[in-house]
């Protein structure tokens, strides 16, 4: 057993029985644990097939392929509609609402739906970087810190120029760029802290 998910779902407040319990039906499958992006993930042959998490109204299950699962229970949802293209999350508010066996037959068709390649990979974003002025200021007069900007990926650097350009205010602009800086000369992205 991965002592990393025994820690995550020992530091939740309200769903720990839950998570206890989707744990033992996943580890009595060809699953390997892991954590990725700071929650409990199960992997098969090297795929990630789902993960669990436990949010403040519910507790779920997340199928990173599971657009591709037959969904007889109708128990699936798409949490971002015309967003979210394989993604599909099962989701509990209770203990009694989770069937073990359903759980369980959900998972299985998961792996051979990944035996037999059923795959939506993810698009990449091709367009290019679009500074706002005030970022391009800062990055002008600042060689280490466009240095840095430079060294990030371009996901990273679109984090970053979106942020700012979001803001309506200069001094919110400002105070984001000046919030943003230390992270930059990190080599850190805006959000990494949520991978």
């Amino acid at each position: 057993m991965n002592n990393e998910i025994t820690e995550y779902i020992n530091e939740q407040d309200f769903w720990k029985e839950e998570l206890v319990l989707l744990r033992s039906i996943l580890n009595e499958l060809p699953l390997v644990e892991d954590i990725k992006w700071g929650i409990p993930a199960y992997i098969f042959n090297d795929k990630n097939i789902l993960g669990m998490s436990a949010f403040k109204n519910y507790v779920g299950l997340w199928f990173h392929q599971g657009v591709f699962l037959k969904d007889k229970a109708n128990l699936l949802i798409n949490a971002q509609e015309n967003k979210t293209k394989a993604l599909r999350q099962m989701r509990f508010s209770s203990i009694d609402e989770i069937d073990k066996e359903l759980v369980k037959n959900y998972v299985l068709e998961a792996i051979e739906n990944c035996k037999a390649g059923k795959e939506i990979k993810p698009t990449r974003n091709t367009k290019p970087v679009i500074l706002p002025s005030e970022l391009k200021l800062v990055l002008n007069s600042n060689k280490t810190l466009n240095d840095a900007f430079y060294k990030l990926t371009l996901s990273k650097q679109r984090e970053y120029a979106e942020y700012i350009s979001t803001a309506k205010k200069e001094n919110t602009k400002n105070s984001r760029i000046e919030k943003i800086i230390p992270l930059i000369k990190a080599g850190k992205g805006l959000n990494d802290k949520y991978k």
